[in-house]
């Protein structure tokens, strides 16, 4: 049976790297892939970004209130409305790989789910637990439910520790406001700290 896996990791933990990594392997083998990502996430347009320089467009993007199993059957079936030509002859896909999942509703988790179990799809998602507040993201939270497996990709913080969390600093400064979802980019930009180093920044409080 195919499952539903989340990989997760704080920021600067590799999950782009690692989701492109996964896409180049399958292709070397000459399988098909779907690349996807939440529209919400403005960063690379439509593109998924790696910190270490590679990009690569995703097939299809997943907007806010969208049927995650709907989207993906029709561009499985290669009935991608923006191709040049519909309903050509495609391969199977043999495994769906979804970028920022922490921007997916919990419904949508729901539907990956179902690509898993229902498609026989295999279903690798990647992202961040929680926000700049140590709060989860709602489609994190669903993926931390119901995933089939859970791998946690870990990097390390400015003091040596692992690093846990994820804080905002607009302007160079570190913030504890705002909304949860605010897109890393020129004004706004985000370090992982280990529980020590969050602590001191924010002055001893976790869960604003």
């Amino acid at each position: 049976m195919a499952k539903l896996y989340f990989r997760f990791g704080a920021m600067n933990s590799g999950k782009s790297t690692g989701l492109l990594q996964v896409a180049y392997n399958y292709e070397e083998r000459g399988q098909r892939v779907l690349l996807a990502k939440p529209g919400i996430d403005s960063k690379g347009s439509g593109a998924i970004v790696s910190r270490l320089g590679m990009s690569r467009n995703a097939d299809f993007l997943i907007q806010p209130g969208e049927n995650a199993r709907d989207v993906f059957a029709a561009h499985a079936a290669g009935d991608d409305p923006d191709a040049l030509l519909e309903h050509v002859d495609v391969a199977p896909v043999a495994c769906l790989l979804i970028d920022e999942a922490q921007f997916l509703t919990p419904s949508q988790v729901d539907d990956l789910f179902k690509i898993a179990v229902l498609d026989g799809v295999p279903v690798i998602a990647y992202g961040i637990r929680t926000d700049f507040l140590t709060r989860a993201f709602p489609g994190a939270a669903r993926l931390l439910e119901i995933a089939h497996a859970l791998e946690e990709l870990k990097t390390i913080c400015r003091c040596g520790r692992k690093a846990l969390f994820n804080t905002r600093r607009v302007g160079g400064v570190i913030v504890f406001d705002g909304d949860q979802v605010a897109i890393d980019g020129d004004e706004v930009r985000y370090e992982s700290l280990c529980g020590n180093c969050y602590l001191e920044a924010s002055g001893g409080q976790l869960g604003f």
